[in-house]
């Protein structure tokens, strides 16, 4: 994919020929479910990141569908595509950006 700043790679794949799946972000390989409400984490892969993500919404009342995650190599950048219930709210949003693993998060809908 090409924007008008940056140039991305980004595989996918069709099961059953119906239920899309990402396979691969910027190179890092995944399997992610795609749903009605995503966030797309960029992260350190280091202890503790799923956790401190996972009790930060959940202390918000935002149940998790489905969680994938991949890296590049252990210690180094990964990329997590998490399925929530329901559209995370901007303060949510920004507990997690603080996070101290967390790289950028973007919220997505589908």
């Amino acid at each position: 994919m090409t924007t008008e700043t940056q140039t991305r790679g980004l595989a996918g794949t069709l099961f059953d020929g119906r239920n899309p799946r990402i396979v691969e972000i910027k190179g890092i390989p995944m399997d992610a479910k795609l749903g009605p409400h995503m966030l797309y984490i960029t992260n350190v892969d280091r202890p503790g990141f799923i956790g401190a993500m996972g009790t930060t919404l959940g202390d918000a009342g935002i149940n998790i569908a489905t969680f994938a995650l991949g890296r590049e190599d252990q210690g180094g950048r990964a990329i997590a595509l998490i399925e929530v219930d329901d559209a995370v709210p901007e303060d949510v949003l920004d507990k997690v950006r603080r996070l101290p693993q967390v790289v950028q998060v973007k919220p997505m809908a589908f």
